[in-house]
């Protein structure tokens, strides 16, 4: 447990809560966890379980891969860009979930055009997408629609 930083873990659990606009409680209740284990984690008490890590990603609407990192059961130093630049698009409050779908699909496909999708890194990212419920059955005609739906300001 000593290579696990569970104290930075609840320090941006409380802060994404508080970003949220949500109470402990509130939190806890959407999550399905006891007010008082969520307070132990974020007080750097408990380590919780990827399940639990998903569950309060889903009621923050922040990427469960991002908790995963932070609590150390992914690889900090995997693809850090990749997991930063995922975050900011499922917290951008202007889109709605289906253009963060697309989104996210669209910069996966260059990312593996460009040689950064390697087959093992792509299936523990679909993996880590479908647990952060993003819903990784958005097909490339889905995703050239929600592209072909952004107005063009110069039209």
């Amino acid at each position: 447990m000593a290579s696990l930083n569970v104290g930075n873990l609840g320090e941006y659990l409380r802060e994404q809560r508080r970003n949220a606009q949500l109470s402990l409680r509130q939190l806890a209740d959407a999550a399905g966890v006891s007010n008082p284990y969520l307070s132990q984690i974020e007080r750097g008490l408990r380590k919780p379980s990827a399940e639990v890590l998903q569950q309060v990603a889903k009621a923050l609407r922040i990427s469960a891969e991002t908790l995963y990192v932070r609590a150390g059961i992914l690889d900090a130093e995997r693809d850090r860009d990749d997991v930063e630049t995922r975050a900011v698009i499922l917290a951008d409050p202007s889109l709605n979930e289906r253009q963060k779908q697309v989104l996210l699909q669209v910069y996966e496909s260059f990312r593996k055009e460009n040689g950064f999708g390697a087959d093992a890194d792509a299936d523990t990212d679909v993996k880590a997408d479908a647990d952060a419920g993003l819903g990784a059955d958005v097909d490339a005609d889905a995703a050239v629609d929600g592209a072909e739906t952004v107005k063009n300001p110069h039209s």
